[in-house]
């Protein structure tokens, strides 16, 4: 990889269910920030792809725009690379799927952090060797 390529990034950019922007706004909106990426448009948000700390700056500056529904994640290839091309590969690309399956889950990660609550968690307790071996036995003598 070339020194000048090395230090590029690709983030998508995620819209929850709840989000009071579309994919067409957005990618409008990071148009209007005047950086040099490139910016491509998805059904579930966008794409970014640039140097490092413009991608970040970026980023930082369309979350404000909608905190809480707004979510980003690296992702390995640049828009349009031929090993990740949906329109080169002819079905949905690798990942696809699990993106599906995380977006299920924004909105309950909006409402965690728009009300964020104190959370206590036990530490299940360490059953002895004895105690386990008098369960076992027990339930065979069940049988």
């Amino acid at each position: 990889m070339s020194k000048e390529k090395s230090d590029e990034v690709t983030r998508m950019i995620i819209l929850g269910p709840s989000a009071q922007i579309n994919s067409s706004e957005l990618v409008q909106k990071i148009h209007m920030l005047e950086l040099p990426l490139t910016i491509k448009s998805t059904c579930y948000g966008a794409i970014i792809h640039g140097k490092e700390n413009v991608v970040k700056d970026a980023v930082e500056k369309i979350r404000k725009l909608d905190p809480y529904n707004i979510f980003t994640k690296d992702r390995g290839f640049p828009p349009g690379d031929p090993r990740r091309c949906r329109a080169k590969r002819g079905a949905a690309r690798e990942g696809f799927h699990q993106l599906e399956k995380e977006f299920e889950l924004l909105d309950c990660v909006r409402e965690a952090l728009e009300k964020p609550r104190e959370v206590h968690i036990e530490k299940p307790i360490k059953i002895d060797p004895d105690s386990l071996k008098k369960i076992i036995t027990e339930c065979e003598n069940e049988d």
